[in-house]
């Protein structure tokens, strides 16, 4: 029992006087200058993606339509930009990017989506993942809308007989 309490004492004692010490005082204000000025310049002479914006929001459509979104960009960095990958978060968006194709500085390009509503209802919010030569290296781009239910969907009736209330209609 004495063993124990000698234990349990040594540990306690141990993480309080080990837990005094104050992390950012250990930081090296010169190291941390160098860290600085090292990151600023490896961003200058990057490619940078500048969107027009980076929400499309298609409206309202009936289930079983498709939607066309477009993305404007610039490439606002100091070297060529490189989109090498679009990849959305669903198969029911596709996206279309410039492929193996250099966008040089102040160059405008584009990047097109098609949201196929044929098994969505109600509310979407997809996102598109681009992966680029940017400091970042990914860039997120977003296609949202209101698909309204097809009435003679059988999973639709099915909702309804259930219960679930009825999803306001297209004016």
């Amino acid at each position: 029992m004495k063993k124990l309490t000698i234990i349990l004492f040594v540990i306690l004692s141990i993480s309080i006087f080990s837990c005094k010490q104050n992390a950012s005082n250990k930081v090296n204000d010169k190291n941390l200058t160098k860290a600085q000025e090292r990151d600023s310049k490896k961003a200058k002479g990057l490619a940078e993606i500048t969107f027009v914006s980076k929400d499309f929001d298609f409206g309202t459509i009936k289930q079983g339509e498709k939607a066309d979104a477009l993305f404007e960009f610039t490439n606002t960095g100091e070297s060529d930009l490189i989109i090498t990958k679009a990849k959305s978060s669903c198969g029911c968006t596709v996206p279309e990017w410039p492929k193996d194709k250099l966008i040089k500085p102040g160059e405008k390009g584009e990047i097109k989506a098609v949201f196929d509503s044929k098994s969505r209802r109600n509310k979407q919010n997809k996102s598109i993942t681009l992966t680029t030569n940017t400091l970042k290296g990914i860039e997120v781009i977003y296609v949202k809308g209101f698909v309204t239910p097809d009435p003679n969907d059988t999973k639709y009736n099915e909702n309804l007989k259930k219960g679930i209330k009825e999803i306001p209609k297209l004016k």
